[in-house]
């Protein structure tokens, strides 16, 4: 299950992981975004340590969706060392995610 963790800042999180962060930027309004959420966490139950989930909601941190561009929801972005490694745009299956996600690792 995923866990509310507190950071000092946005840059702090993405930078200071010492394994990537994959940040989902949603809106608790959004149909598609209430479907990933699961997946979100099957994710994180199956890559364990070997990554870190994210999610951050749009409507309380606008500057940072701004930041990102972020245009449609759900969007996904995974952070490897800081810099931005990929973007998945929409829902992903959770198999195809996680083949996804283990070519970045």
């Amino acid at each position: 299950m995923a866990t509310k963790q507190n950071f000092s800042s946005f840059q702090d999180l993405i930078q200071n992981s010492p394994t990537p962060v994959l940040v989902s930027f949603y809106a608790t309004w959004c149909g598609y975004c209430k479907m990933m959420s699961p997946i979100l966490e099957q994710v994180k139950t199956s890559m364990g340590d070997r990554i870190k989930v994210v999610k951050i909601n749009t409507e309380k941190y606008p500057k940072l969706a701004s930041q990102y561009e972020i245009q449609s929801l759900p969007t996904s972005i995974l952070f490897i060392e800081g810099e931005q490694a990929s973007r998945i745009k929409g829902v992903m299956q959770t198999p195809k995610l996680i083949e996804y996600l283990k070519k970045f690792l």
